[in-house]
């Protein structure tokens, strides 16, 4: 098999193509070979070093694949050998065969391609934890989503939208016209616009009922500023501790200083919630996980959500593929096609 892997601590271009013997499903596993690999801001933090999750370097990271079942090990019922799936594993998954528990792999439809399917475990399931099934988003309320143009973004706005909620989102300009037939009524170009006096202004002083924020820093709290009476904040990332191309320690710390501090008290008196998400802390739950991940492949199926592809590229060019989503070139997900 083919694998990329991070030897070091570095930029893009560190990242070099290997082969090792294809893995071997053990009892309760099923083998995958990859059409399609998602490749996550995670996967970027890690390389620079700025991803406290990561394996230790050397590694091959990644968290979700799809592509076809081509062995089962011992013991394995509901997965056959040919079945079309799409998974999340715990590393790995820049790999053009895996191996991961049966429990974990989902059917996808014979008219989903790989491409797709690929695009939904992570983005999905990180947008419906923070919506759906804690959010509770309401029809009305309203919603504001931070890089809405991402693939997590995109993946919120179409359950907003689902929902029924009013949705604001931060993009640079020129997104907001693709963002707009997505249905972000408020686009805000976070660049030239300070969006917490944004918010402010286009609800007159009463903010906003659920953000999802993986910005970071200081952003944190101008959007637990922004947020309306029962409002709830969702954290999901920190993508403000690596501004630059290569890892830069004082960037990280000014980051990490400027993390706010919520206190019981007034988070009673206000009447809002801050929540903390990070999918990779959540695989204790697996059964949790897939279920979730059903209800939206079902969603997917029934074109209530569509999977926004960007661009994909081959293992040669991952190097390429973590600049174009550091540079915020990508409208939705990018993947790796073995």
């Amino acid at each position: 098999m083919r694998q990329i892997w991070i030897p070091k601590i570095g930029g893009p271009e560190v990242l070099e193509v290997r082969e090792a013997n294809d893995p071997e499903p053990a009892a309760g596993e099923v083998r995958v070979r990859v059409e399609a690999a998602g490749v996550n801001f995670a996967d970027i933090m890690a390389r620079m070093g700025l991803y406290p999750d990561a394996p230790k370097l050397p590694a091959v990271v990644g968290y979700e694949v799809s592509g076809t079942v081509d062995a089962i090990g011992d013991g394995v019922d509901g997965v056959s050998e040919g079945d079309r799936v799409m998974t999340m594993i715990r590393f790995g998954g820049y790999s053009d065969v895996v191996v991961a528990p049966a429990g974990q792999v989902v059917a996808i439809a014979d008219d989903l391609s790989f491409e797709a399917a690929a695009a939904i475990p992570v983005q999905y399931l990180t947008a419906w934890v923070m919506l759906i099934r804690l959010g509770n988003l309401q029809p009305g309320e309203r919603v504001l989503i931070h890089s809405a143009g991402g693939g997590v973004g995109l993946a919120a706005t179409q359950m907003a939208k689902w929902r029924g909620a009013q949705i604001f989102g931060t993009a640079s300009a020129g997104k907001h016209e693709r963002l707009r037939d997505a249905g972000v009524e408020h686009c805000i170009d976070y660049r030239s616009q300070d969006f917490e006096a944004e918010v402010a202004r286009i609800t007159g002083g009463e903010g906003v009922h659920l953000i999802i924020d993986a910005v970071g820093g200081a952003s944190f709290k101008k959007s637990y500023r922004s947020l309306a009476t029962m409002g709830r904040l969702f954290l999901f990332g920190a993508s403000s501790f690596a501004p630059g191309k290569s890892r830069s320690i004082l960037a990280a710390l000014r980051g990490y200083l400027a993390l706010p501090t919520f206190k019981p008290i007034p988070l009673m008196n206000e009447n809002r919630g801050v929540f903390g998400v990070n999918m990779g802390h959540m695989w204790h739950i697996g059964e949790t996980l897939v279920g979730m991940l059903s209800e939206i492949n079902d969603k997917v199926a029934d074109g209530t959500f569509a999977p926004t592809v960007d661009e994909s590229f081959s293992f040669a060019d991952a190097g390429e593929a973590h600049r174009y989503i550091k540079d915020r070139k990508n409208f939705g997900k990018v993947l790796l096609v073995p």
